[in-house]
């Protein structure tokens, strides 16, 4: 397999990964802006590798996710435009190794089934994935390949800016744990309630996950934390066996390799 360009988009953040073979030998990130058009898009795609000393030039195929269909058809075109071949877009059809028990499989965000893929590859299973981005995700994947399905929570981000936005006194603060649980100012009253609250939502989710995945031996689930807060709770617990930011353009390659027939 060569070089391969693979793209999430996320509902906070469009996220890119330059793959040579199997090594992600770097990534990028922009804020993710339903607004600007596919000319945009390609320029900024083309500026961001050049920034790294990545030609764009030198990748002869592209693969990607996306959340937000608004931007989807724009992300696509630019990807096009760039590279003079379409990219694989994740969507229904899409073979993915993967059984997906889901009343509705077409309801799973393809970020999930990428997480999905390389969790159960890279560490086995059963397996738990925790999301930590805009949302906090858990999905359960079983001993035998399948996607049993999931939970969805509000991120700490996002819960912490309705706190800001809510509320008239309250400001918003940076998602740091305090040194102790008992806050004794505001600041540290609502970083341990989102910080601290949100290790415990994870915890217990994760037990719960867990009692249900392999009720004869709940420490046999494996349990990998991603997105971006995975390291602010990993810090305060040991609940996340595996902390792996790139789970998802790390999928995204898994896949584009079983369709491509690379």
């Amino acid at each position: 397999m060569g070089k391969l360009l693979a793209v999430d988009v996320g509902n906070s953040n469009v996220t890119i990964g330059a793959f040579e073979a199997d090594s992600l030998i770097a990534t990028w990130r922009f804020a993710t802006d339903a607004r600007r058009t596919a000319d945009e898009h390609n320029l900024l795609l083309q500026g961001m590798l050049r920034s790294k000393n990545v030609d764009p030039s030198d990748f002869p195929a592209a693969v990607m996710c996306s959340v937000v269909p608004p931007l989807t058809g724009a992300i696509e075109t630019a990807l096009t435009d760039m590279l003079g071949v379409p990219p694989m877009v994740i969507g229904p059809g899409t073979r993915t190794g993967i059984k997906v028990n889901y009343n509705r499989p077409q309801d799973v965000g393809t970020d999930r089934i990428a997480d999905a893929v390389a969790a159960y590859r890279l560490y086995g299973g059963p397996c738990i994935i925790v999301d930590i981005g805009t949302a906090t995700v858990f999905d359960a994947v079983s001993g035998d390949a399948e996607y049993l399905g999931g939970a969805i929570a509000p991120g700490m981000t996002l819960a912490a800016e309705a706190l800001y936005r809510g509320t008239s006194q309250l400001r918003r603060v940076d998602l740091q744990a305090p040194d102790n649980a008992i806050g004794r100012n505001t600041t540290d009253a609502m970083r341990s309630g989102l910080v601290f609250g949100y290790v415990g939502l994870v915890e217990g989710m994760v037990r719960r996950f867990a009692a249900e995945l392999s009720p004869d031996d709940p420490s046999a689930c494996r349990v990998i934390g991603t997105g971006g807060a995975a390291r602010v709770v990993a810090a305060q617990s040991s609940v996340l066996q595996d902390v792996n930011e790139d789970l998802t353009l790390i999928g995204l390659r898994m896949l584009h390799e079983l369709n491509s027939g690379e």
